[in-house]
């Protein structure tokens, strides 16, 4: 894993774009077309707003969403289908090949087996995500399942991770934060050729230690990066204080 640490949110942001672009551009070059996951929540703000502008070739790339709650309209300030739009999407200077939006107003599992299907025929080149303060990865809680190869899952939030949603202002109180969720798998996020992950933050200081430096264990999802061989992390010098 290749550790990088910022003095500031807006160059870690920064840095972990240019690095992901820089790979989505070589592949272009290489095959013509090429495919990506983004992540939502406030530890990716900085990092979108810099992709957003990069000059790449938008319509040859292919999106993926990596989860979204269950049971709220695209229209709620917590949807990550709206999150995703507004902060990614629609600013981009010419539209993607596909965006793949999670919905989770309908049938959810149905919605699994939906995109499961289209990210199953597709090679991921550069995913796009953060580690949670209880050390998730995408909606992965501990203890997560790191053995199932199915691209997409219906899964339980913990406490801890709705407390997260709560804390970063999405939720007006914690009985409003969903309670399940659908979420990309472990194992599908580890099939991704790079993995760009960047974690802002003094909250998420102890999940970073525990991912990094720590043993690989599903009580602690996002330490299986360990065994990623192309994995980057990008940390602002609040995340980084433990390590």
């Amino acid at each position: 894993m290749n550790i990088q640490v910022f003095d500031s949110k807006e160059e870690m942001g920064a840095a972990a774009a240019l690095a992901g672009a820089d790979r989505l551009r070589q592949v272009l070059v290489d095959r013509g077309e090429a495919a990506t996951i983004v992540a939502t929540g406030a530890s990716q703000f900085e990092m979108l707003s810099s992709l957003s502008r990069s000059d790449l070739q938008w319509p040859s790339i292919t999106g993926f969403h990596l989860d979204e709650y269950i049971g709220i309209p695209i229209t709620h300030e917590a949807s990550f289908r709206k999150y995703l739009w507004q902060r990614f999407v629609s600013q981009l200077p010419l539209p993607l090949k596909a965006f793949h939006f999670l919905d989770g107003e309908g049938d959810a599992r149905a919605e699994c087996d939906r995109v499961g299907q289209l990210i199953g025929e597709t090679t991921i080149d550069v995913a796009f995500v953060g580690i949670g303060e209880n050390g998730h990865l995408a909606f992965n809680d501990p203890p997560a399942d790191f053995e199932t190869e199915t691209p997409y899952l219906v899964v339980d939030l913990d406490d801890a991770c709705r407390q997260q949603q709560l804390g970063e202002g999405w939720f007006p109180d914690f009985e409003s934060v969903p309670e399940k969720a659908i979420s990309m798998s472990v194992q599908q996020i580890m099939k991704s050729d790079m993995i760009v992950c960047t974690v802002p933050d003094r909250r998420k200081a102890e999940a970073v230690k525990n991912a990094v430096s720590g043993l690989v264990s599903p009580d602690v999802p996002a330490s299986i990066l360990q065994n990623h061989p192309n994995c980057h992390l990008f940390l602002d010098k609040e995340a980084a204080s433990l390590l």
